[in-house]
């Protein structure tokens, strides 16, 4: 473990191979470890292995190297823990923190708060999801990027899913119970994640676990307003010009690299970023579109 003990992460889904947004928040997660002279860790989140492409992980530690952005450890797969994700909602069933729910995504789609499970299953209809039960308390954060946070779990959110109603782990409790096995400290990640984070943090607190420093970057989007995506974009297996693509990605996070860089190996280009990265200089912004 490094001195000051800094430990962050990249944790993508293998639905497809990486495109310029998902390398914009790679290299910016990269490149705040490797300045605090901390570890930079690969998770492989492919817990859902509906949207799961086979081979996708292949490319994506393929794109990474290519880039220069070289991980410390194992590479970690979610699907290879699934133990894990049963010993910590086991704890919480315990604890009476969950309840089974037999509502379908149609029946709550009006009011995702009105689910009455909570206080039990309706005769004649079977428990398929387990929720956990938030209660009136906010859940707020000092995020390094975009400031405080707030959010009122159980009047903007509700008792929301851990484990799925086809069985499989929800997203929240899994990345919750990776960060604290893995002993992770910041996380650096897309804003289009900053509204979940608070699910996260709530998780945390019921499993006792340390919550991490948060920064959520902005994410690209298309001029249309739409988010970048693995099926969308056609030319994401491979990066022709990894220097280029390196100093694009500079450019979008505000960091303004040097004219020389444009001629500059991999190396150089990151090196010369780890030494001024500053997230001072980054958009609060929490969507900017691609030029």
């Amino acid at each position: 473990m490094p001195s000051n003990g800094y430990i962050g992460r990249f944790a993508p889904s293998p639905s497809g191979p990486l495109h310029f947004g998902s390398i914009v928040t790679a290299l910016g997660s990269y490149l705040q470890a490797r300045q605090r002279k901390g570890k930079w860790l690969v998770r492989i989140e492919d817990i859902d292995t509906q949207r799961t492409v086979n081979g996708a992980d292949k490319i994506i530690l393929h794109q990474l190297e290519n880039l220069g952005l070289f991980w410390d450890d194992e590479v970690v797969y979610q699907s290879q823990r699934i133990p894990l994700y049963e010993s910590a909602l086991e704890r919480l069933n315990k604890s009476g923190l969950t309840f089974p729910c037999a509502c379908t995504r149609k029946e709550i789609a009006e009011s995702p708060y009105s689910c009455t499970c909570r206080n039990g299953i309706a005769k004649g209809k079977t428990g398929r999801s387990i929720r956990i039960k938030t209660d009136d308390r906010d859940i707020s954060f000092n995020d390094k990027l975009q400031g405080s946070y707030s959010q009122s779990l159980h009047t903007e959110v509700g008792d929301f899913v851990i484990k799925r109603a086809d069985g499989q782990f929800a997203y929240h409790l899994a990345v919750v119970v990776d960060d604290a096995e893995q002993s992770i400290t910041d996380i650096v990640r897309g804003a289009d994640l900053i509204d979940s984070t608070p699910r996260q943090i709530y998780l945390q607190k019921l499993l006792e676990s340390a919550t991490p420093h948060y920064t959520h970057l902005p994410v690209v989007i298309d001029k249309y307003g739409n988010k970048l995506s693995k099926a969308s974009t056609a030319k994401a297996d491979y990066i022709d010009n990894p220097a280029e693509t390196l100093t694009k990605a500079l450019v979008f996070l505000g960091q303004s690299p040097e004219k020389h860089l444009s001629n500059a190996s991999v190396q150089e280009i990151l090196q010369w970023a780890i030494n001024n990265w500053t997230l001072k200089n980054i958009s609060q912004i929490r969507e900017i579109t691609l030029d």
